[in-house]
């Protein structure tokens, strides 16, 4: 431990862990979980029971330790539990990819091990799909306020910000369009709309290798949300433009927005598609890139350099395939879980949007999302998030603002009751502040 820590701190952070995302000299240590079902997380050191309102980190899609899926993972281990797969195929793996591209309508998928990894097999396909073809197009556009991962290429589409200052020097250049966030009763959204797709029809000007966005809804920028119709329209825009469009859908995937992907919600057809999160329901780290077949063929050549020379040590590992065939399972057999879940927010809203010193709600599918003003500023730097989260903690709800952006995302399993909890600590929470 460095020196300039306290006893307290060298005494409540584990000596050996480099924790994401945290500054540990300005944050109170990590807690301990000794066991999680469902839509609760269970504590040790204060034991407490509580309801994990965020999915943990988005990705528990159907709850903690569901048996199905343990089941699945577990009968797939004793049969075969890794084999490299630039050499061998197995039937965990054929039946993802023909239940994949059977729902998206798209047609080859590629194996990777999270969502920025499948973001960098997105751009690298589209990238190399233009000179595989002849024509070199160096344009990538995304949008403001954009996060697509961590890794270099990820970080270069994302919003530039504090997360990535320091690597400003090793990230290619990116474009950016603007993105209209909407909210509940936003009397502008239209011309928003009218002024965000302006800005995008001028920089498609230039010839552009690939649009990339988070289709309906911009996860760690804050929660932000479009209607469908401009997703809808941005797909019209960049195909008149011939670019490939990319579809980040690492959150929006797997019913988090009322419908199995967000690119359905929005009647579009991308030309490529990257996924993970809820992919596995949370078991095991899975990501998947999948792509239209004529991106495909452009890749299969007798040109050593036409090859896509990208790959992973557990590229379609197995265990995570059975994970998320049983995730898919449940998926088909209970759909009114995601289907539905949108009614559930409303139903509690007005718990919450009549407290003072809130504003900008916004709902879609199983989110629920608004801005608490309380001073310090909008972002993900505001350190009212922080308190937040400590409060709601003391009252048996996890939740981990973005800042002054208060939102639940919980497992599509969490009851009626939790759910009616969950909104309940939020206004006691918030009406601290008023």
């Amino acid at each position: 431990m460095s020196k300039h820590f306290s006893k307290h701190y060298q005494n409540e952070w584990h000596p050996n862990i480099w924790p994401p995302f945290t500054q540990i000299k300005k944050n109170k240590p990590q807690i301990e979980v000794t066991h999680g079902k469902d839509a609760l997380i269970y504590t040790k050191n204060p034991v407490q029971e509580l309801i994990d309102g965020i999915s943990s980190w988005w990705v528990t899609l159907h709850g903690h330790s569901n048996e199905y899926i343990a089941h699945s993972i577990a009968e797939q281990a004793q049969k075969l539990e890794q084999i490299i797969f630039a050499d061998f195929l197995h039937p965990q793996a054929k039946e993802l990819s023909e239940r994949i591209t059977r729902i998206t309508k798209l047609d080859r998928v590629f194996f990777s091990d999270n969502g920025s990894t499948a973001i960098e097999v997105a751009l690298k396909i589209a990238y190399q799909w233009w000179q595989n073809q002849g024509e070199e197009r160096y344009q990538i556009i995304a949008f403001d306020g954009a996060y697509h991962g961590d890794t270099f290429g990820a970080m270069a589409l994302g919003e530039r910000n504090i997360f990535n200052a320091n690597f400003e020097r090793l990230m290619f250049p990116v474009k950016r369009a603007q993105w209209p966030s909407t909210w509940i009763n936003d009397d502008k959204v239209e011309n928003k709309e009218e002024m965000a797709i302006d800005s995008l029809i001028e920089l498609l000007k230039k010839p552009t290798a690939a649009v990339i966005l988070e289709p309906i809804i911009q996860g760690a920028g804050g929660m932000n949300m479009v209607r469908p119709e401009f997703v809808k329209k941005v797909a019209e825009v960049v195909k008149q433009n011939n670019s490939l469009l990319i579809a980040d859908e690492v959150l929006t995937g797997f019913g988090r927005t009322g419908s199995l992907f967000a690119f359905q919600k929005a009647d579009i057809k991308p030309d490529i598609i990257a996924l993970s999160k809820g992919l596995t329901g949370g078991f095991l780290p899975m990501g998947l890139t999948v792509s239209k077949e004529k991106i495909f063929q452009s890749f299969i050549s007798d040109a050593p350099e036409k090859t896509f020379w990208h790959g992973h040590s557990f590229t379609a590992n197995p265990l995570g395939c059975a994970a998320a065939n049983a995730s898919l399972d449940l998926l088909e057999k209970e759909p009114s879980k995601f289907l539905d879940f949108e009614k559930r927010h409303l139903s509690l809203l007005s718990i919450l949007n009549n407290l003072p010193n809130t504003k900008k709600f916004r709902i879609c599918g199983t989110i629920c999302a608004f801005e608490l003003e309380a001073g310090g500023g909008a972002g993900y730097m505001n350190n009212i998030g922080k308190e937040v989260k400590a409060n709601a903690i003391e009252e048996g709800l996890f939740i981990r603002p973005l800042g002054n952006v208060i939102y639940l995302m919980p497992p599509l399993c969490i009851t009626d009751n939790q759910l009616l909890r969950s909104y309940n600590v939020i206004e006691k929470v918030l009406n601290k502040y008023i």
